[in-house]
C-alpha cells in the first residue's frame, strides 16, 4: 500500500492537488494520503489532509513576514511528521517559498523517499540559481508550461510536461453564450490583500468608463461570500453603494464568458480568462516592500503568463504605479469601443492557449507520479 504526503498552500494549488490525487486513486485505489491543503483535497483524500490554505495563501514578502513564526513552526511540524511516517513519496504542489525549503530540509535530515514537484515554481523568472539545488533534492519535476521542460532538464532534473489542467477545466465549463454588449468584468483576486488594493481602483475606474461608454455595466467576481462582504464595505466607504449590486459570488467562469471586456488580477485567473477568450487587462498591485524586492530579483520582461508564453505583450499589463483609475478606465474603454482590438486580442489569446496541450493533464501527471514512485 503506497503512502504519500502532499503539500499545497493556496486555493489554486488545492485545486490542482485534488485533481492529481483523484487520478492517482484511479491508479491505486488503496492509496493513503496525508498532508497540508484545502477543502478540495480533503474531499478526495479524507481527514489526513489538514486544511490550512486560508492562512497559508498570503501574497507578498511583507505579508509573509508578518506571520513568519507561523510558517517556521508549521515547516518544522511537517518535516517531523514526514520523517515519522516515512511515506514512499512527498508531493509538493507549487507554493515554492515553503515547499522548496521543506524539500531541502528533508534531504538534509536523511529522508530517502521520492520527492516529486507538481506545478513548477517560476524560478525561471527569479532566482534561476535555485534550479541547481532543486536538481539535488527532487526526483521529478512535473511542469504545466511547455518551455519549462527544457529549462529544468539543463540542470539534470528529470522533467515531464503533462499539459495544463486549465485546458480540461475550460472544456467542462464552456458555455455557448454570446458576450453581453458593454458588460465589464472586474476580477480583483481571491485573497483579501489583493481585493483591498484592486477593488477600489476598479470601482473608481467604473465611474470614468461611464463617461466614455455611457451604456457600460459592471459585474464583480468575488471568490467567496467573505470577500464579497469586504467588497460591499469598501463600496460604501468609496461612496459608490451601487457597486454592491455588481458583486457576484461563485460565477467567475460564467462572467469570463459573458463580459465584453474586463480586468483580471495577476495570477491563475489571467490564464483562465485567456482560455475563455475574455479581452482583458492584467492588473497588479502589492505592498511597496514586496514590489521593490520583486523588481530586484525578477528577470523577465512580462508579468502575465500569456505574455511570457507569447514572448511579447499580448495582454496589456498595468503594474503598481502604472495602475490607477484613469489608466484602467482608458484600457477598458478602448476594448469596449474598438471591436477590432477585442477580436485581435481574442485571436492572440487562442493561439497562446493552444500551446498548453489538448487535455488529460491530471491523468498524465498522475501516471508520471505513479511511475516515479514505483521506479527503482
Amino acid at each position: 500500500m503506497t503512502r504519500v504526503f502532499i503539500i499545497a498552500g493556496e486555493i489554486s494549488g488545492d485545486t490542482h492537488a485534488a485533481g492529481l490525487l483523484r487520478e492517482m486513486k484511479v491508479l491505486e485505489p488503496e492509496l493513503q494520503v496525508s498532508g497540508l491543503g484545502g477543502r478540495q483535497m480533503r474531499e478526495v483524500a479524507g481527514q489526513g489532509i489538514e486544511d490550512w490554505v486560508e492562512k497559508a495563501g498570503v501574497v507578498g514578502l511583507w505579508e509573509v513576514l508578518k506571520i513568519y513564526r507561523y510558517f517556521k513552526e508549521k515547516k518544522l511540524a511537517v518535516e517531523a511528521q514526514i520523517l515519522a511516517e516515512r511515506p514512499e513519496a512527498v508531493i509538493l504542489v507549487d507554493y515554492p517559498g515553503f515547499n522548496l525549503r521543506v524539500a531541502k530540509s528533508l534531504r538534509a535530515a536523511g529522508y530517502a523517499g521520492k520527492i516529486l514537484y507538481y506545478i513548477s515554481p517560476q524560478v525561471w523568472a527569479w532566482k534561476k540559481g535555485r534550479v541547481k539545488v532543486m536538481a539535488k533534492v527532487l526526483d521529478l519535476m512535473i511542469c504545466i508550461f511547455p518551455f519549462e521542460k527544457a529549462f529544468y532538464e539543463k540542470s539534470g532534473l528529470r522533467t515531464e510536461f503533462c499539459g495544463h489542467p486549465m485546458v480540461d477545466r475550460v472544456q467542462t465549463l464552456r458555455r455557448d453564450w454570446k458576450r453581453e454588449t458593454a458588460l465589464v468584468g472586474w476580477f480583483p483576486g481571491s485573497r483579501l490583500n489583493e481585493v483591498r488594493r484592486l477593488f477600489p481602483v476598479m470601482v473608481q475606474a467604473s465611474q470614468a468608463i461611464r463617461l466614455a461608454v455611457p451604456e457600460a455595466r459592471f459585474a464583480v467576481s468575488a471568490a467567496n461570500e467573505a470577500l464579497a462582504g469586504h467588497m460591499r464595505t469598501m463600496a460604501d466607504a468609496l461612496g459608490v453603494p451601487e457597486a454592491k449590486r455588481w458583486i457576484e459570488v461563485g460565477t467567475v467562469y460564467d462572467l469570463m464568458q459573458r463580459c465584453e471586456a474586463g480586468a483580471v488580477a495577476s495570477g491563475t485567473a489571467t490564464l483562465e480568462a485567456a482560455c475563455f477568450g475574455l479581452p482583458y487587462t492584467l492588473v497588479y498591485n502589492v505592498s511597496w516592500p514586496t514590489y521593490v524586492v520583486a523588481k530586484l530579483v525578477v528577470r523577465i520582461k512580462h508579468l502575465g503568463i500569456i505574455n511570457i508564453l507569447a514572448k511579447r505583450e499580448v495582454v496589456k499589463e498595468l503594474v503598481q504605479h502604472d495602475l490607477n483609475p484613469d489608466t484602467l478606465a482608458k484600457a477598458t474603454s478602448e476594448l469596449l469601443m474598438q471591436k477590432h482590438r477585442r477580436e485581435a486580442l481574442q485571436a492572440d489569446l487562442a493561439s497562446v492557449v493552444a500551446m498548453l496541450g489538448s487535455g488529460g493533464a491530471y491523468q498524465r501527471a498522475a501516471q508520471a507520479v505513479h511511475s516515479a514512485i514505483h521506479s527503482s
